[in-house]
């Protein structure tokens, strides 16, 4: 008995180490382009062309910033995409959890055939030209709904909702409604507080989703520069960057000023600048996230 002891304590010790090395190695792994990009992102353009930059910058400027923030548009697309990014979350929390929450119950007749038919859309697209077409006749176009009012609904974060649902015990709506309350009521004060680690699950893929998306301000909003976005616009900037480039020595013949921007250090910045609310944000929605990406599909 005394060997097994031993076996067993030197091979958990043994366990512990090799799983302390994989995850400082899967850190290093996944905090290292980010790093890269943040030194990058800080260093002269014409320098960075070079490589060899790792972990911090070789030649230490800020025009790459100023650059970025100095775009004429910055302001309103920044409030666009917050604007999108805030409305387009609540709104697709709101009406999938609805939707969820019908699907779930055992009582709704066609809860089989909804799910089959929202699967189906995961995987059949009318194509870019009929969804324009669609959206223009619809007055969607050339207006900030567009962001908002198509990806109200998603297949995707309602079977994820109805999934975590249908986990829950039945006893809970039951006792429920022997004291009278209804649908609404069960739904708002029982099963939204029991669902808030799938809703924050849903919220960053939402969120992050909206505060991302660039093409759609592209083809549906290109000639209303009120209407820009923030990724928009830095893809915009990048573009003109890269075309306005040239070669090296062009570049150097154009002066320090312009020689000191490059397309690698331009879009390191407009990343840094676009990855930091989406950074301060899931701190405060990690211990939910991964809850709701695992609970849900548990089921006694």
């Amino acid at each position: 008995m005394k060997k097994k002891k031993v076996k067993s304590s030197v091979g958990s010790k043994v366990f512990t180490i090799l799983n302390s090395l994989f995850m400082i190695a899967f850190v290093i792994i996944t905090l290292y382009p980010v790093l890269n990009t943040v030194a990058i992102s800080f260093n002269d353009g014409i320098d960075a062309v070079r490589g060899g930059i790792y972990l911090l910058p070789r030649k230490f400027v800020i025009k790459n910033y100023e650059t970025v923030l100095a775009m004429e548009n910055l302001i309103t697309g920044a409030k666009i995409t917050v604007a999108r990014t805030v409305i387009g979350t609540v709104s697709s929390v709101v009406i999938n959890a609805l939707l969820a929450y019908v699907v779930s119950r055992k009582r709704f007749l066609f809860k089989s055939q909804l799910s089959l038919f929202w699967v189906i859309t995961m995987y059949v697209n009318g194509g870019m030209i009929p969804v324009f077409l669609l959206y223009k006749n619809l007055g969607l176009t050339n207006s900030f709904w567009v962001y908002v009012v198509p990806g109200a609904i998603s297949a995707w974060n309602m079977l994820v909702m109805r999934t975590y649902m249908l986990g829950l015990p039945d006893s809970l709506e039951e006792s429920a409604q022997l004291d009278g309350a209804g649908y609404m009521t069960i739904f708002v004060k029982i099963i939204s507080p029991l669902c808030k680690p799938v809703y924050a699950t849903v919220v960053l893929f939402v969120a992050v989703g909206q505060w991302n998306a660039w093409f759609d301000a592209m083809l549906y909003n290109r000639m209303k520069t009120e209407y820009t976005t923030l990724q928009y616009e830095l893809m915009k900037l990048l573009s003109s960057v890269m075309q306005q480039s040239g070669s090296a020595a062009s570049a150097s013949e154009r002066g320090s000023a312009a020689a000191a921007i490059t397309p690698i250090t331009v879009r390191s910045a407009a990343t840094v600048v676009t990855m930091l609310p989406i950074i301060c944000l899931y701190p405060f929605l990690q211990r939910y996230f991964v809850t709701g990406l695992t609970i849900g599909g548990v089921k006694e």
